[in-house]
């Protein structure tokens, strides 16, 4: 696939489908992890993305013909910026557009400290964040199949 001409913008609610749609595709791969469709992403819903949209930024990752093809979500609380929902189309993954969401959604919250979790078996996830300046600050296991790392930066 040859590279292509992306933007990145703040989503609007009109876009939350989409994205949620999009979101249901990129965790097939996180659920692969674990032999299972019962992880929070895939459980969430529209009107549970809707408040989270009002309470924090929803950037989205358009290509050339306005589909969007990724997406990340911050909420500031007391100077830390947790950032969630890192996600990129499966097709378009391995091409830097992880990277370039996550410094965008960073620029949203200039100079503050941002912490962000995924599951331990996510290594290619925990690999761009170590990359990007994060370092691990502790495990939580969920439950006996589930631990999550927290990182900061």
């Amino acid at each position: 696939m040859k590279d292509i001409k992306v933007r990145i913008e703040k989503a609007q609610i009109d876009d939350l489908q989409e994205i949620l749609t999009l979101q249901y595709l990129s965790y097939q791969s996180e659920a692969a992890l674990f032999g299972t469709n019962d992880i929070p992403p895939l459980r969430q819903t529209l009107n549970e993305v809707i408040d989270e949209y009002k309470v924090g930024v929803i950037l989205k990752m358009v290509d050339e013909d306005d589909v969007i093809i990724g997406s990340v979500r911050a909420k500031e609380n007391n100077e830390t910026v947790s950032i969630g929902k890192l996600m990129v189309h499966p097709d378009y993954r391995g091409k830097g557009y992880g990277t370039k969401l996550l410094s965008e959604i960073e620029q949203y919250f200039p100079d503050r400290r941002y912490e962000l979790f995924t599951s331990t078996r996510s290594v290619n996830n925990i690999r761009l964040y170590q990359k990007f300046g994060y370092r691990i600050i502790c495990e939580k296991a969920v439950n006996h199949e589930l631990t999550f790392v927290y990182m900061e930066k």
